[in-house]
């Protein structure tokens, strides 16, 4: 019988399954996990060893607001986010996805 993956690789193998042009939460991935764990679903983002295979960028806040990015929450670092999620055909304005409902993933 296989070992059962870590709470983080479950994250990341749930993740691998989002396509570019759509966003997830860290609500969503936690209740696809059938758990309220959406601070560590965001600890798993921010330690994500597997990028860009794994996207993390793809994750944003329940709100539709782009939240952190790399243990990030301004800065730079956001600003990358928001130009890999642009590339991807999301838009951004006010670090809110616009049309948010539409580009959710749901798993």
């Amino acid at each position: 019988m296989p070992a059962k993956l870590k709470f983080s690789d479950q994250v990341y193998q749930l993740l691998k399954q989002v396509p570019q042009g759509k966003v997830t939460t860290y609500k969503a991935l936690a209740q696809a996990l059938k758990c309220k764990a959406y601070q560590a679903v965001g600890q798993a983002m921010r330690n994500n060893p597997y990028a860009p295979q794994v996207p993390c960028h793809r994750v944003v806040s329940s709100t539709g607001l782009i939240g952190g990015f790399k243990g990030e929450r301004d800065g730079q670092t956001i600003q990358e986010k928001i130009a890999l999620l642009t590339q991807e055909g999301i838009k951004i304005k006010n670090n809110q996805v616009q049309n948010f409902s539409e580009v959710l993933y749901q798993f």
